[in-house]
């Protein structure tokens, strides 16, 4: 069974990231979250390159599924720096990848060449912000909790394709990055924080069968996600207003 195990320690941990900080180069210190997590999501196009320029359908599939679950964490940055490029890349090219690659026989010469167009204008998107003023900090929070929520959608459409392995594991990612984003939900409504708490338990013991009831999961899913969301809006609103 899996288990929310709180950090402990706090103290000893500070100490020891203050102490690596202190070797670090400035400019590596002064990269903000913003800039980190867009460039942490890059590779997952590069992997989708990669698998195919190799002709492999199936692994070019997982791989910008992966890029997909990714980029639904940060979006919300491009959205707000330039709805030009967010529409290029959410709207354009990657309805047109989602589309190729989830039929039978690719065109994998098109599609090739549709994801390499994505990956320019990625780096576009990393230069823009390289570039531009820090949005307001209430911005990272919206990005921290889509980021984390991020694995927690991933499980009913696992659940729906019978991958109940990769259900739990995706569930088991979400448990394990909660600890990072649960107190801007508390803080937000201590109601939906203990309901969100009590689903995630449900959840954890309704995907324990093998194989686990996936309609019973995927409803215990969507209370834990509408939950979620509302809080999510209501920091999303907050964002906003302080533009």
């Amino acid at each position: 069974m899996m288990q929310r195990v709180r950090r402990i320690g706090f103290g000893l941990f500070t100490t020891l990231a203050i102490f690596g900080l202190m070797g670090q180069a400035p400019a590596a210190a002064q990269e903000r979250f913003e800039i980190t997590s867009i460039k942490a999501v890059r590779p997952h196009l590069v992997n989708t390159v990669a698998a195919l320029q190799q002709r492999d359908a199936a692994k070019a599939k997982a791989a910008f599924e992966a890029y997909d679950s990714a980029w639904n964490g940060i979006e919300v940055y491009i959205n707000t720096r330039s709805r030009p490029l967010y529409q290029a890349l959410e709207i354009e090219l990657q309805a047109k990848v989602n589309k190729a690659l989830e039929g039978p026989n690719p065109d994998v010469a098109a599609t090739l060449a549709d994801v390499q167009a994505m990956l320019a204008k990625y780096d576009e998107v990393i230069s823009l912000i390289e570039k531009a003023p820090p949005l307001n900090p209430v911005y990272d929070d919206v990005a921290r909790l889509r980021i984390v929520r991020a694995h927690l959608r991933e499980v009913p459409p696992a659940l729906k394709a019978g991958n109940f392995a990769k259900a739990r594991k995706s569930f088991e990612a979400f448990d394990k990055n909660w600890d990072s984003i649960e107190d801007l939900i508390k803080a937000k409504s201590a109601d939906a924080y203990v309901a969100i708490e009590k689903g995630m338990i449900d959840i954890e013991q309704a995907l324990m069968p093998d194989p686990p009831d996936a309609a019973k999961v995927t409803a215990l899913v969507n209370a834990v996600m509408a939950q979620y969301n509302a809080q999510l809006a209501e920091i999303m609103k907050d964002a906003r207003a302080r533009q």
